[in-house]
């Protein structure tokens, strides 16, 4: 469980957003059966999901993509700026490359397919809850065979960070530079190593500056 204010453990309040009835009693009722969860609010509608996000500030929203009124891609821009401590856990029926790679992008928390075992969705509920980020395995193996070797093989915000990792920056700094959390410059530099087969900060550094000398396009 998560802890208030007072340091004891509360539940973890949650709004589901997803546009098949069906799928969202059926979320609904797996979450009540979990102690450590309560479901705050469900709605079909992505219209009524921001109004109802910023009356509740909820700990985690699970977000389907295909939503009527608003797109789930625009209620999670609409979600970070109504209520920015808000996670948003994707949950879709789509796993192929191009919506994970645009979750990535646009900072969601976490995506589960709707395909996986329910157990998982629990468990991702409660680790975005926490503050970490949540991706399959097979979305790092994805993104990894995407672009050729070097830093051409990074993303625009992946050199970002890796440049900024070379000045010194923390990630805590890093996150403020960015106006990102910490989590999010975590993820992004595990695919960092991954990608130019580095296993440090140093290592990653190094790298970078041996590009630019070399005038490899860091940007």
């Amino acid at each position: 469980m998560l802890k208030g204010k007072s340091g004891l453990p509360r539940r973890i309040r949650v709004v589901l957003a997803d546009d098949h009835p069906l799928v969202l009693e059926g979320l609904r009722a797996m979450l009540r059966a979990e102690e450590d969860m309560e479901v705050v609010a469900a709605v079909t509608d992505g219209a009524e999901l921001i109004p109802i996000v910023e009356r509740h500030r909820p700990d985690v929203v699970v977000l389907d993509l295909q939503m009527p009124g608003l797109s789930g891609w625009d209620c999670l821009e609409a979600i970070r700026r109504a209520s920015p401590g808000t996670r948003v856990l994707i949950l879709t029926a789509f796993g192929d490359g191009e919506f994970i790679q645009m979750a990535i992008e646009r900072e969601a928390d976490g995506f589960v397919l709707k395909t996986e075992p329910p157990q998982q969705t629990l468990t991702a509920i409660r680790q975005v809850a926490q503050g970490h980020l949540v991706f399959p395995q097979a979305a790092r193996r994805w993104l990894s065979r995407q672009i050729p070797e070097g830093l051409g093989a990074l993303t625009a915000r992946e050199r970002e960070i890796l440049a900024l990792v070379a000045e010194g920056l923390s990630n805590a700094q890093i996150a403020r530079r960015l106006g990102v959390r910490v989590a999010t410059v975590k993820f992004h530099l595990q695919n960092i190593f991954q990608k130019l087969g580095v296993r440090n900060r140093t290592e990653a550094a190094r790298f970078y500056f041996t590009a630019r000398s070399s005038r490899l396009p860091p940007d």
